[in-house]
């Protein structure tokens, strides 16, 4: 585990254990689906990312609970919709007909 975790100064930063472990989680998740990193960290450890990107205060989690960044230009990729807006296709309608 990384010393940076067992310090309280990353604790204090996001607000709480359960926000840190949240933040990671999500973080971890955007990295793991396409996300670019925010960060350079030595070696690619994507944990070592996630926690340099905390306390450089790129990252953060909004009132609502999502993953936000403090870089607007990096927001579209935090959430690692690399992608753009994902959109779905409409659904077709159906229409019933008689079976007479």
């Amino acid at each position: 585990m990384l010393d940076e975790l067992k310090e309280e100064e990353i604790v204090n930063k996001v607000g709480g254990r359960f926000k840190l472990s949240t933040l990671i989680q999500k973080r971890m998740v955007a990295l793991n689906t396409g996300a670019r990193p925010l960060v350079n960290v030595p070696g690619g450890d994507k944990l070592a990312t996630v926690v340099a990107e905390i306390l450089e205060d790129k990252i953060f989690l909004d009132v609502a609970g999502e993953l936000q960044s403090r870089n607007t230009t990096a927001t579209a990729n935090i959430a690692g919709n690399v992608f753009g807006p994902q959109r779905s296709a409409p659904m077709p309608t159906v229409q019933a007909t008689d079976a007479d």
